[in-house]
């Protein structure tokens, strides 16, 4: 067991929190056409293509991503690994690759909380 998996197992229950300003992910994702590819998935950015500033969207999500890691003390993920959903309610998380496995091996549910104004985003992130 690696320290972070040893870290982890003692954390159930853990929380992981995360704050971005939305103009930095705006100037960033102007300045790399092909970064919201590789930060987001199609569903993902599909949401936030129907808000009026999509970058405010987008920060949220981002801010749950990494309070996910955060939370499952993953030393090693991509941004793949962790995809908000619940465009129509609450959102959730579904869960792939390195974050998928850590969650099953703590035998903990993720749970995030985002938020929003127009010049910041936030997440919160719970394991159960």
């Amino acid at each position: 067991m690696s320290a972070a998996d040893a870290y982890a197992r003692r954390r159930r229950g853990g929380v992981g929190i995360d704050l971005l300003e939305v103009a930095r992910l705006e100037r960033a994702l102007e300045r790399r056409p092909n970064l919201a590819e590789r930060l987001f998935t199609d569903e993902e950015r599909g949401y936030a293509a129907g808000k009026a500033r999509p970058a405010m969207h987008l920060a949220a999500r981002f801010c749950a991503k990494e309070a996910v890691a955060k939370a499952l003390a993953l030393e090693v993920w991509g941004p793949h690994d962790v995809e908000v959903m619940g465009a129509g309610g609450p959102p959730r998380v579904k869960l792939s690759g390195h974050a998928a496995r850590r969650a099953v091996a703590l035998g903990v549910e993720v749970h995030v909380s985002l938020t929003h104004t127009r010049e910041t985003a936030a997440a919160v992130a719970t394991l159960w």
